[in-house]
């Protein structure tokens, strides 16, 4: 096979193939590291929550939500992990759960409870309406990938 002139562009297409799978290496390398960081301060965070539940001795619901948090956050890095698809429903839950574990305590701290409250119950209302969408959108409008996948991963 003949070279090749050595052009500009050839020798750019030439530095392209010989850096692109070193970029790849490298990027998939920190994808993976920041997955297993990620999940090592979900569980130490767990572990130090549940800790804390056991010298108060006793769980409140603010704890067992706190714990359905983190339970969400580790699932989602394991969907992740799996499947390389950011599974966004996840997301949301976990912004139902903090949004309901924040209203409780503004409901249990406050003589009378204000505005603050319809917000914080707006809020929830709006995420759970989100989850009705994505739901919704990754059903009726799957994404490439998923086309032929019945596991109906939310992108």
């Amino acid at each position: 096979m003949p070279s090749e002139p050595l052009t500009r562009a050839n020798a750019t297409r030439r530095l392209r193939r010989a850096v692109d799978p070193i970029g790849n290496l490298l990027s998939e390398a920190f994808h993976l590291l920041g997955l297993f960081a990620i999940g090592a301060a979900t569980v130490w965070a767990a572990a130090a929550a549940f800790v804390a539940m056991i010298a108060k001795g006793h769980a409140s619901l603010e704890d067992l939500l706190l714990l359905f948090i983190y339970l969400e956050i580790g699932s989602m890095v394991g969907i992740y992990f799996k499947t390389n698809h950011m599974p966004v429903r996840f997301l949301i839950y976990v912004g139902i759960t903090a949004l309901t574990r924040h209203l409780i305590v503004v409901v249990q701290s406050e003589a009378a409870p204000d505005v603050g409250v319809l917000i914080l119950a707006g809020g929830t209302l709006v995420m759970a309406l989100a989850v009705l969408v994505v739901r919704y959108a990754s059903f009726h409008y799957p994404s490439e990938s998923d086309k032929g996948d019945d596991a109906g991963h939310d992108a």
